[in-house]
């Protein structure tokens, strides 16, 4: 059902991988995206907010269901290592996570749709900016486009290593978890290091909400529950052996399968936070950062994906539970029945987010036709 080349896709992949750029700065990459789209007669692109993300829409002859396909774009600061021919353009940055290759198969779905259109309803193409910091997918759903249109379903993939390469991964329910970054910072006030007393140093503050939140998750949360919070950063005033800090920061990373109950965590912290700072005589500010929901794979969403998998011999596992890795898609799967289903990049291929890692073209072929199998199931069309 694949409608492009292999030799095409792969071109476009490493295309893209060389035009790599961080979230919100995708703008190379969108402009190649839209040059590409109108090469292949798509008949109506719109782009997205602040000009780094747009959408392919194909509408059938008749009235029909929508569905609503969805492409990351954005790269990670990651340098790039070895000597590939296609290598980043972009110093530091590099596309480590493979949305070089989810856009890859998005163009040659458009290019299959464009071939051969969806007898009814519409089919609605994604290419989102921003997906590593969990902006992008609520900035694309706040788009006017969707105004128009009443999404039945909305579908994404992901390469997954550690899987054979094609290997479907699916399952219903909570799918990739939720996860946030939490800083708080502690103010107090600076002195000689001599007269600490004459200051008010924030370290004890910094050590006690160090230790609290190492056992946050034991202490707040059940035997059937799933949730992890992990300091990944700490840091008490400036490298000056004459100086008594007076400022400290915290910053963790919240992880659950269960919005509500990360919304739980947060509210611990903050908890924490207000009685470490008054303890200490301390002013203190919380600041959120890449929330991400998860990601809630609806179960007729799910039986899509599993016919075309069905119909075209694609080999499926079922992981049992939920990645603790996160994707913005869950603001789609709150919004839209949908699923987000794991493609297998092979069982040596390099994580996602080394510096060694690379898309393997070949499951290329096999994402495109995923899609357009899980289109025509919806739709019609051949």
């Amino acid at each position: 059902m694949t409608s492009v080349d292999k030799d095409i896709l792969v071109n476009l992949r490493h295309t893209l991988h060389s035009l790599a750029e961080e979230s919100s700065m995708e703008r190379r990459t969108g402009e190649f995206l839209r040059g590409t789209l109108e090469s292949f007669g798509v008949p109506r692109i719109v782009s997205g907010e602040e000009g780094n993300g747009l959408w392919a829409v194909f509408a059938g002859r008749e009235q029909g269901p929508t569905v609503l396909l969805r492409s990351d774009m954005d790269a990670l600061p990651i340098a790039e290592t070895g000597d590939l021919e296609y290598a980043s353009l972009t110093p530091g940055v590099s596309h480590r996570c493979g949305h070089d290759g989810h856009m890859a198969i998005m163009l040659g779905v458009a290019n299959g749709l464009v071939k051969n259109p969806p007898l009814c309803g519409t089919v609605i193409l994604m290419f989102q900016p921003s997906e590593e910091t969990g902006q992008g997918a609520l900035q694309m759903l706040s788009h006017d486009l969707l105004r128009e249109f009443s999404v039945d379903y909305a579908f994404a993939l992901h390469n997954l290593p550690g899987y054979p390469e094609g290997t479907v991964v699916v399952d219903e329910g909570t799918f990739a978890s939720a996860s946030e970054g939490i800083s708080v910072v502690f103010q107090g006030k600076t002195s000689h290091a001599s007269e600490p007393h004459l200051g008010v140093s924030p370290a004890s503050a910094v050590a006690q909400l160090i230790l609290a939140i190492n056992g946050l998750a034991q202490l707040e949360t059940g035997l059937d529950d799933h949730a992890r919070a992990t300091v990944i950063h700490a840091r008490v005033g400036e490298e000056a052996f004459g100086t008594s800090p007076g400022w400290g920061v915290v910053m963790a990373t919240l992880r659950s399968y269960d919005t509500l109950l990360m919304a739980k965590l947060e509210q611990r912290i903050r908890e924490l936070a207000m009685h470490i700072a008054a303890a200490n005589r301390l002013t203190y500010n919380i600041a959120l950062h890449e929330v991400f929901a998860a990601t809630v794979n609806d179960s007729s969403a799910v039986s899509y994906i599993l016919a075309a998998c069905e119909k075209q011999g694609a080999p499926v596992t079922v992981p049992g539970k939920p990645f603790p890795w996160s994707e913005d898609f869950g603001y789609i799967t709150d919004a839209y029945a949908g699923a987000l289903f794991g493609l297998g990049s092979g069982e040596g291929c390099h994580p996602l987010h080394s510096d060694r890692y690379d898309f393997p073209d070949g499951i290329l072929p096999a994402g495109v036709s995923l899609f357009l199998g899980i289109v025509r199931s919806i739709t019609g069309g051949m």
